[in-house]
């Protein structure tokens, strides 16, 4: 089999075994929301409060994840996110209280850390000179997954009732993941050799970008970093977090994550404060979640050419307009067209952000990375967003107006700080290091 079958039968297996956790994250709880209210007595601040729970999986294990994958056949991480996504959801049948629904929204977040970042990393290995299209495509079935599966989940709820439809669910899970695990596996450990291109080479229009500021007198890095920039080498992990392009990385997502994330249960119950019929509401999260899923497609092909920054800059300005409008919007049309704008910065933060990653800091580490850059998803994120949203509406009696202007804020603070995360800049052509450049934490320079 060639290296680009190989390579092509990877992506393929990476979008079969990702769809159902981003259907359970993006898709489930929306849907789910008020059945679990009149279920456990609660309200909006409870359940806004799974979103968290399911975040602070993500954060927890996204950086174990990215240490093991290091260590561990893909193909096994993998197997291991269907197992635990579909028997968390059989747990959580039978729980008695919310208190099982955070235990499964926390594991259903853990699951998708095994997938996720094992799957982007095998995918650009194969595809390092097509990085931002090859994870734009995983991403793509990973946001998908919840425009597609949203109304089946509501109609199925309606039909089989939570019981019947959730052990379903967990057989199509475990199966269809275990499938698609079959297939994910690096070049390296598929017998391809050399199946990465070096730094220098897969980077090399974002090289030549960089050249530039050695013409233009810029201050180059030092030590170590010098020498790794002048070889096109990956930083290690301890450089890269030395870098103020990480952390402005690292505010980027726990603030554009909370603003996109909110929106998975802020959708439906905007649809119904404004009298619309559950089915209806439910439209809401299709319209996030289908552009949350196409942009990841679009927004990572599209960042290979007009470049990183630009791209999300853009998304995130868009979806701070939209957050400024929507509470003034009662029609279902321009309702769904607003939050189909939001859903579309969402996805675009998650397709981009990992070229960008790998862009700045190298590709050898890019796992641990970018587990340390989930961190901010996963303990802000849910807290900031879909929590604190909740629970604001159940101080105001439903007031969206607050909500939706401070969730619009973020993503205006984000389009300016993803516009800070640059690479490394290279020596100056002689080698002399000049007085400290501004763009150091701790010494390290970017």
């Amino acid at each position: 089999m060639t290296r680009m079958k190989r390579g092509v039968l990877a992506v393929a297996g990476s979008c079969v075994a990702i769809f159902w956790p981003g259907a359970m994250i993006f898709g489930y709880p929306g849907v789910m929301a008020s059945q679990w209210q009149s279920m456990f007595g609660v309200g909006e601040g409870a359940t806004g409060s799974v979103l968290f729970f399911m975040l602070a999986g993500v954060g927890t294990f996204m950086l174990v994840v990215g240490h093991w994958q290091e260590r561990t056949d893909t193909r096994v991480m993998v197997s291991i996110s269907a197992v635990i996504c579909g028997l968390a959801l059989f747990i959580a049948s039978y729980g008695p209280g919310i208190q099982f629904i955070y235990l499964w929204a926390f594991l259903t977040g853990a699951s998708s850390c095994f997938i996720y970042l094992p799957g982007l990393t095998a995918v650009q290995r194969w595809f390092v000179q097509k990085k931002g299209l090859a994870s734009g495509v995983v991403n793509l079935c990973f946001g998908i997954g919840g425009a597609i599966m949203a109304p089946v989940f509501s109609r199925l709820l309606d039909t089989m009732g939570d019981e019947p439809m959730n052990r379903l669910l967990t057989l199509l899970i475990i199966g269809t993941g275990l499938i698609g695990a079959l297939f994910v596996e690096t070049p390296e450990r598929a017998g391809y050799p050399g199946g990465v291109l070096p730094e220098a080479a897969a980077d090399g229009k974002n090289r030549a970008d960089i050249n530039r500021s050695v013409v233009e007198g810029k201050e180059p890095p030092t030590g170590r970093m010098r020498k790794a920039v002048r070889a096109g080498e990956p930083l290690t992990v301890a450089e890269s977090v030395r870098t103020r392009s990480f952390w402005f990385l690292w505010l980027t997502w726990a603030l554009q994550g909370a603003a996109g994330i909110a929106m998975v249960t802020l959708s439906v119950a905007f649809g119904l404060a404004r009298g619309l019929a559950m089915e209806s509401a439910a439209l809401l999260l299709t319209a996030f979640n289908l552009t949350n899923g196409l942009s990841r497609l679009l927004s990572g092909l599209l960042s290979d050419f007009v470049g990183r920054h630009l791209t999300l800059s853009l998304a995130f300005f868009a979806a701070a307009c939209a957050y400024f409008v929507l509470p003034h919007v009662d029609a279902m049309g321009p309702a769904a067209a607003l939050a189909g704008v939001i859903g579309f910065s969402y996805g675009t933060l998650f397709a981009v952000s990992a070229p960008l990653v790998s862009d700045c800091f190298g590709l050898k580490h890019f796992g641990v990375i970018f587990g340390l850059v989930f961190t901010a998803f996963g303990f802000l994120s849910g807290l900031l967003g879909p929590s604190l949203s909740g629970h604001l509406l159940d101080l105001t009696g439903g007031d969206f107006v607050p909500v939706f202007t401070y969730l619009g804020v973020f993503c205006v603070l984000s389009g300016f700080f993803i516009r800070l995360v640059v690479p490394p800049r290279p020596p100056s052509p002689g080698g002399q290091v000049g007085r400290e450049s501004p763009d150091l934490v701790g010494g390290a320079r970017i």
